[in-house]
């Protein structure tokens, strides 16, 4: 009787357990709360939108924002398994990145060029507990230094 008891509070255990273990999905559009964002030394664009569709393992953004250098639209499809792909960046030239879980956050991880300079681009994406709210920590670094960035986006 005792092994049975067990086994059924194990078994609940377990089936609570399962939503925790669940990977966050960032399916969605999104806006940027730019008074929510900080910028670093970049200059905050005046808009951002993220349309972002997410089957694990893949994930692809679509972006569009605007600034006073203009209006920009990119796209990027990454995988959460490790394996490397390739997009489009700024400027035409292409970039490679790598995608993975650490626990509930999906790192990404970005090489390219920007003219002529060779660049590194950490994403750490985190979703809020009710899913409303995307935060990207975001590091930039290249031969001009480093510069960092929090962008919080809400579900529209």
């Amino acid at each position: 009787m005792v092994s049975k008891r067990f086994a059924v509070v194990l078994a609940a255990l377990i089936l609570a357990a399962l939503p925790a273990l669940a990977k966050p999905n960032f399916s969605g559009d999104w806006k940027l709360n730019a008074a929510k964002s900080t910028f670093g030394e970049m200059p905050a664009p005046s808009s951002m939108t993220m349309k972002i569709t997410h089957a694990d393992p893949k994930v692809t953004a679509a972006s569009k924002s605007s600034s006073e250098r203009g209006e920009f639209e990119i796209s990027a499809t990454y995988t959460t398994d490790g394996a490397p792909t390739t997009n489009q960046g700024f400027g035409g030239n292409p970039t490679t990145s790598t995608a993975k879980w650490d626990g509930d956050v999906l790192s990404i991880e970005t090489k390219g060029k920007f003219g002529d300079n060779d660049f590194t681009m950490q994403d750490k994406w985190s979703l809020s507990e009710d899913g409303k709210v995307l935060s990207i920590l975001r590091t930039f670094k290249s031969s001009m230094g480093e510069a960092q960035q929090k962008l919080v986006l809400e579900k529209q």
